[in-house]
């Protein structure tokens, strides 16, 4: 095992500007690095990632959320392990699955990407990501838990200091204090409007929480308040950074995009390749509750573990070309693409797998489909490059694109 010092720091401007060449650094030379500053063990090779996240034989937890996560949401389904963990798993998960995402939810994402496309359709130029990446998924989750769209701009905020409190790895003290107050006001709006669903059911997802049980177990409301406070979060920032950075892949592969134009299957594909090659969230951390040999050494036992996502997933032994945006490699499949089966670390593996992968990949599917309707010229504005930004998570600030408006 090393010490960081011989690649380019996670927390330096070199690795923020471009992490993919300190990826290869520490894949080859240093697959396990103690980092003093976050106080963990570094790994960067896909055996060890994809390892740690299918846990088969229990050596890793999510005991950090308790100081990572539960500062901001509350305690957490992903707090929780084994029949603890299962039973909350199944009283949220039909509604991200099957025919409750096909028939209660599709039609509103649906409806939600219609409308943002139709402030800019006419216009002849758009921002995919301030007019429509960073509104669309936050929009989409209120609507299915029944919160009212006009307080956009207060959930856009509470899941931006969020997402910053965890992406915190430098310690910033102002980041951490936004982030605990989020979770204040978070629960001072949420728990009065559970209160009130409870005693009011209707047919939005908010009331299936409130009313769902498995083998005689409810949510509290403080569950319930967590569980939404982890979907907007979750759900908000991945789906934002998924959707610019899969248009932003096509358009500086022009015969790619040209390929999804004409054959709209394929964006399953291109998803699926884009959550590999520049994945939203570039490390996720879990902690070893044992001794656990990796490449590079021996993480002991209750350290804290940086899986590095953005590395497993170019890993050269696992991928062919890996640094290669590629919609139709054949070591990727897209039919498990979605599932805890996958071949790529974006959505984790095993028990912890994202419950929300089949609800972000119908956003996607139904966003491509309706942003190349609308835009079938869809190019870059003149002399922009996209350039990718964050660490913890990771895509393009911006996307201006130019396009000649659809006469209907």
């Amino acid at each position: 095992m090393s010490t960081a010092q011989q690649v380019p720091d996670i927390l330096s401007p070199e690795f923020a500007a471009d992490p993919y060449p300190a990826y290869v650094a520490m894949r080859e030379k240093k697959p396990l690095i103690w980092h003093e500053a976050t106080q963990s063990y570094i790994i960067s090779r896909y055996d060890d990632v994809e390892r740690v996240f299918k846990d088969k034989k229990s050596e890793f937890t999510t005991d950090n959320y308790n100081w990572q996560l539960e500062p901001v949401h509350g305690k957490t389904i992903l707090q929780l392990s084994g029949r603890e963990h299962a039973v909350r798993r199944a009283l949220v998960a039909p509604a991200f699955r099957g025919s409750d995402l096909q028939e209660r939810f599709l039609p509103v994402i649906e409806r939600n990407s219609r409308e943002l496309i139709d402030a800019f359709r006419h216009s002849g130029s758009a921002d995919i990501v301030s007019d429509y990446a960073t509104r669309f998924p936050v929009n989409v989750i209120a609507d299915m838990l029944g919160l009212d769209k006009a307080d956009h701009a207060r959930f856009h905020g509470w899941y931006t200091a969020v997402i910053a409190f965890l992406g915190n790895l430098s310690g910033d003290p102002e980041v951490t204090a936004a982030g605990e107050r989020t979770r204040v006001e978070f629960a001072e709006y949420m728990i009065p409007i559970i209160r009130e669903r409870r005693d009011d059911l209707g047919d939005d997802l908010l009331s299936t929480l409130c009313a769902a049980e498995v083998d005689g177990v409810r949510m509290s409301d403080e569950d319930i308040k967590a569980f939404c406070s982890l979907l907007l979060a979750a759900g908000g920032e991945t789906t934002d950074k998924a959707i610019a950075s899969i248009l932003a892949n096509l358009l500086l592969h022009p015969e790619q995009l040209a390929a999804v134009r004409e054959d709209r299957t394929l964006i399953s594909a291109a998803f699926a390749e884009t959550l590999r090659y520049t994945p939203p969230v570039h490390m996720i951390m879990r902690q070893s509750a044992a001794e656990v040999e990796v490449s590079g050494g021996t993480i002991p036992q209750g350290a804290t573990v940086t899986c590095l996502i953005g590395a497993a997933n170019r890993d050269e032994r696992r991928y062919r070309d890996p640094d290669r945006f590629d919609i139709f490699r054949d070591d990727l499949a897209t039919t498990s693409a979605f599932s805890a089966a996958a071949d790529h670390l974006a959505f984790a593996l095993g028990r912890h797998f994202c419950v929300g992968a089949l609800l972000a990949k119908a956003e996607v599917e139904v966003g491509v489909n309706q942003l190349l309707d609308a835009m079938p010229d869809m190019r870059f504005a003149d002399g922009y490059e996209p350039v990718e930004q964050g660490v913890f998570t990771r895509g393009p600030q911006s996307l201006p694109v130019r396009f000649t408006p659809v006469t209907t």
